[in-house]
């Protein structure tokens, strides 16, 4: 997405905790003047106290609610899209049945309870639900192939009798119908706000 702005601020980095998407950032954003940096094991963002004034994120997985405000600026703001709760549940219950009980760590609601508990302010949070449409059985498989924490072990021979009864359904009913959830949260520091 970095890679996609006409223009860039002074100073932009970019974070990439995966060694061969860090390489490829590198090569890609490393000529515009973006430093890519790679979090350690233990998530701490390689940032000093206090160093930007916008952090943003896409669709991050847990966020690190205490880096992102040791690495903002007093007053600044963090801005980011995150997948919400139950995305693709009816695809993922299809093959694997219902999940446990409970709001999960991705819902909107114990994410703010986390970013308060950071010392984070949530001034705004929006959300939605989307739909997602299958149409044919090959955009199942591809899917769960590119998606591949939704059914951890999937293969089409573990799943073949699941895929066999989805297709009957989606030749039936001409799509398969499941929802994707998002929410956009904007999160600040407080102007005073003093890390010791």
């Amino acid at each position: 997405m970095v890679a996609e702005a006409a223009t860039l601020p002074p100073r932009m980095c970019v974070t990439e905790a995966w060694a061969p998407n860090a390489a490829r950032a590198r090569a890609l954003l490393g000529p515009r003047g973006v430093e890519v940096a790679v979090p350690t094991e233990e998530g701490v963002l390689p940032f000093d106290d206090g160093t930007f004034d916008l952090v943003t994120a896409r669709h991050p997985v847990d966020p690190p609610w205490a880096e992102i405000r040791r690495v903002l600026a007093p007053g600044g703001t963090y801005f980011a899209q995150h997948v919400g709760p139950g995305s693709a549940a009816e695809l993922i219950e299809h093959f694997l049945g219902p999940p446990p009980p409970g709001k999960g760590r991705r819902h909107p609601d114990v994410e703010v309870e986390a970013a308060t508990a950071a010392g984070l302010t949530v001034v705004d949070l929006r959300t939605a639900r989307g739909r997602v449409e299958f149409f044919d059985i090959g955009a199942v498989v591809y899917i769960l192939h590119k998606c591949v924490w939704w059914v951890p072990d999937f293969t089409v021979a573990r799943y073949d009798d699941r895929l066999r009864a989805l297709d009957r359904r989606i030749r039936r009913d001409g799509v398969f119908l499941a929802h994707s959830t998002r929410h956009l949260i904007e999160a600040r520091r407080a102007d005073g706000d003093s890390l010791s």
